[in-house]
């Protein structure tokens, strides 16, 4: 029998506060970033030198503006009690695409099943300008868990 790759998130919906401007000619800090743990993602990747990868996307929810861009990175390396396995990649901020899968991170197993709970990820938003309509926007991120 073969194990599958699990992956499940948890975390709140971010809602970004930006405050009014206040005097002509001033535009927003244009950068907002989330709690370093806002996501929690728990996976599992099969026993004996199994391996996966934790891709992400966005889909609009149903209205977003092309110019803000969304990142995300991971904050950690969550806890497992698998001593040989081990998780990389996602330190940094990784622009998020939409409807297209770009790698966050990786997590191989070596003569165990490598399962790690409570990933932090933390969430950054760019783009935040004047230029943009004022509207209410929204979007989904989605992660999946495949094989290398």
């Amino acid at each position: 029998m073969k194990s599958q790759r699990t992956l499940t998130v948890s975390g709140t919906n971010w809602v970004v506060s930006i405050p009014a401007l206040t005097e002509a000619g001033n535009n927003y800090a244009g950068t907002y970033e989330s709690a370093v743990n806002e996501i929690l993602l728990s996976a599992t990747v099969p026993l004996l030198l199994g391996n996966g990868k934790v891709s992400m996307h966005y889909e609009a929810n149903p209205t977003w503006n092309s110019s803000l861009l969304l990142n995300a990175r991971r904050t950690g390396n969550g806890t497992t009690s698998c001593t040989t396995c081990t998780i990389t990649g996602g330190t940094t901020y990784t622009n998020i695409p939409l409807t297209t899968d770009v790698e966050l991170f990786r997590i191989t197993a070596v003569l165990a099943l490598a399962a790690y709970t409570n990933i932090p990820i933390q969430l950054q938003l760019t783009g935040v300008s004047v230029t943009i309509p004022s509207a209410t926007y929204s979007s989904r991120i989605v992660f999946t868990i495949s094989a290398l």
